[in-house]
């Protein structure tokens, strides 16, 4: 049995002008497994839905009184995969011969050695690595160096898995 939905009322952070995304996100980070998180908003939050999709989570929205919103979250049995835009059948690449564990460094360290040693691999060659958050940042930053890659979150939504093959001359699907 699933413990019971987490409220987060982001109502009043947003009246006084605040951001709410760092709470939301903190929230999403202190759910026990299989924890739903029901957000309350004075707005349907369109943009969020996305970001929670990528963090395996579900949603189903409702307008509520004076025209706010009520949204539970619920976590989905498995987090998507998601993939590079020219990233061909991942399941195909070859096993990882690299891995790194990076969950306990701070931005943009994990980043900055990803990019190291992706470089340092001969074209074809997959690196794994573990992150303690989602590396939104990286993603262009290997598309533009010619780099794939496929990654979601761990089942406990607090560790993002990313393989990343290296691009280059001869590389095919």
């Amino acid at each position: 049995m699933n413990p019971a939905p987490r409220d987060l009322d982001v109502r009043p952070l947003l009246r006084s002008g605040g951001e709410p995304f760092q709470a939301i996100m903190e929230a999403v980070s202190g759910l026990a497994p299989g924890q739903a998180l029901r957000l309350f908003a004075p707005f349907r939050p369109q943009p969020l839905f996305k970001v929670m999709e990528s963090r395996g989570f579900g949603h189903a929205a409702k307008e509520i009184e004076g025209g706010d919103w009520e949204v539970l979250f619920t976590p989905q049995e498995t987090a998507p995969v998601e993939v590079s835009a020219d990233a061909q059948d991942p399941e195909a690449w070859p096993d990882p011969s690299e891995h790194l564990d990076l969950t306990e460094l701070d931005p943009p360290e994990p980043m900055v050695r990803i990019l190291a040693a992706v470089e340092r691999l001969q074209p074809g060659q997959v690196l794994f690595a573990l992150l303690s958050r989602e590396p939104v940042f990286l993603f262009p930053e290997l598309a533009s160096r010619g780099h794939q890659w496929a990654g979601n979150f761990d089942e406990s939504r607090t560790t993002f898995r990313i393989f990343v093959r290296s691009g280059g001359k001869g590389v095919t699907s």
